[in-house]
């Protein structure tokens, strides 16, 4: 039936999932992430992008399997055929004008094939472009994050893609903003903090650690004292999760 999800689409999806939690550049997604998209729902091209329509800004447009993001600076916003036709072209504008960013969106929802290729978005921008689904995630007030499965044939996402599609959708959200959590600065430990932290983390106690460091065990309370006030935290293990929040447990 056109809305089964198989066992084998469940795996790809918790698969993606697992990756998008993974490191990644400055920004944008990892890119098995983009891979296993293909996998799931076939199409031309996946992208992933953020922007500030408000004021016409890209902030990265990530393509394809390639690791490196894009970041778009130096385009002139007022000549950017892309900005030019960006709030009359209903699929692009959609999420930004309703402030709907959980519906899984297609191009066919709001255009025919003909009025699409009638289009300045199409014909100034995406002319090999036929049908596309987007997915929001999460992003910042005015700001706009889009996941686009972009196909060149005639053939238009069904409704088992879509449900697959928004089935991933809340979990690719929480993955990435726990990815954005990640990339935040993180606040500076001195050398010696480190080393008791990570002693912590091998699950020493402080006369262990100060057996291990030779220092007092007194010395070893002040460190850590001193790292749960730089980290804002109350706890060793809170303080060893916001040091190594990749360490596996």
């Amino acid at each position: 039936m056109a809305h089964t999800v198989t066992q084998h689409d469940l795996r790809i999806m918790v698969e993606l999932i697992d990756h998008a939690r993974d490191d990644a550049g400055p920004a944008g997604l990892p890119t098995p992430v983009l891979e296993l998209t293909r996998q799931l729902i076939a199409c031309d091209i996946v992208s992933f992008f953020e922007m500030e329509p408000l004021v016409r800004r890209t902030y990265f447009d990530q393509e394809g399997t390639s690791e490196a993001v894009v970041i778009r600076d130096g385009v002139d916003a007022d000549t950017d055929p892309f900005w030019v036709h960006y709030w009359d072209s209903a699929p692009c504008s959609y999420a930004s004008t309703s402030g709907d960013e959980r519906t899984i969106t297609t191009i066919s929802d709001f255009y025919s094939q003909r009025q699409w290729r009638a289009s300045g978005m199409h014909s100034d921008c995406v002319p090999d472009i036929e049908h596309e689904a987007m997915m929001c995630i999460s992003a910042p007030a005015g700001h706009t994050r889009r996941l686009a499965l972009s196909r060149t044939g005639n053939r238009d996402f069904d409704d088992r893609e879509r449900l697959i599609l928004a089935l991933l959708r809340p979990h690719l959200d929480e993955a990435y903003q726990e990815l954005q959590q990640r990339r935040l600065p993180r606040p500076a430990l001195t050398g010696q903090q480190h080393r008791v932290l990570r002693l912590v983390a091998d699950g020493l106690s402080n006369k262990q650690i100060a057996k291990e460091l030779v220092v007092s065990a007194a010395t070893v309370r002040t460190h850590l004292e001193n790292i749960f006030t730089t980290l804002q935290v109350t706890s060793r293990g809170a303080a060893v999760a916001k040091a190594f929040p990749r360490r596996p447990f």
